[in-house]
């Protein structure tokens, strides 16, 4: 008599079986994108996992072995396309997405309308800036009415340090004919709590900029996660 061996195969959840509040489009569209993990919004984009796992599995494996997620999506489209799960036109919607929400902040601060959101400045200082290999200094130069006027690069450093001017930093506000600035810099490091020094540059570049009647708003220092404003933080 034959007898069927016992598989030990392992059995795949689809994620179409699961309770309908855990599956990510469901949660995103009932929550919101910002209740979704990273394994998740990554889900998403995959569509489908990798033989025998459903897109979540695959999400997570991708993030385990080639993460965290900043260093995931910061890969250009062909190194992308060489993971496995992703693949050549995988690669390419993320990093349009990725281009896409570039664009949006950038237009969102340059057509002509008050910056209301503290908050959107810093995203978009971590747009530009949480790739960089090497610590970068800018500035976002704003009117009376806190209008974006400009987005200046205006120093770069070694990994850990920016030798930052405020002479310069002044001069270039004055040539924009800013009434504010909003300044930020990246901590290649991925860690965004400000040091001794970015403290003591804030307070150098305030006491500057004052003396021309120029406030500054914010300095937002970028790492992994949200940036950290040290205007939120009692330091400008």
């Amino acid at each position: 008599m034959h007898t069927a061996g016992i598989s030990t195969k392992p059995v795949v959840m689809h994620i179409r079986d699961w309770p309908q509040a855990e599956r990510p489009r469901e949660k995103l569209l009932a929550r919101g994108a910002g209740a979704l993990s990273d394994a998740e919004l990554l889900a998403i984009f995959l569509g489908s996992g990798l033989p025998g796992r459903n897109a979540v599995q695959t999400a997570r494996e991708l993030l385990q072995a080639h993460g965290p997620l900043r260093a995931l999506l910061d890969r250009d489209a062909q190194a992308l396309a060489r993971l496995p799960g992703l693949g050549p036109a995988r690669a390419c919607k993320l990093n349009a997405a990725l281009e896409l929400g570039h664009r949006h902040l950038a237009t969102a601060l340059a057509r002509g309308e008050a910056l209301t959101d503290p908050a959107a400045a810093g995203r978009y200082f971590a747009q530009r800036l949480r790739h960089r290999p090497q610590e970068v200094f800018a500035a976002l130069f704003l009117d009376t009415r806190h209008r974006a006027l400009a987005f200046e690069e205006l120093f770069s450093g070694t990994i850990d340090c920016a030798e930052v001017h405020p002479r310069e930093l002044v001069r270039q506000a004055l040539a924009q004919n800013a009434a504010a600035v909003i300044v930020g810099h990246n901590h290649p490091s991925g860690d965004p709590e400000p040091s001794a020094a970015d403290r003591a540059i804030t307070q150098r570049l305030r006491d500057a900029l004052a003396l021309v009647d120029i406030r500054l708003l914010d300095h937002f220092v970028v790492g992994d996660g949200p940036p950290v404003s040290l205007a939120q933080r009692g330091w400008v």
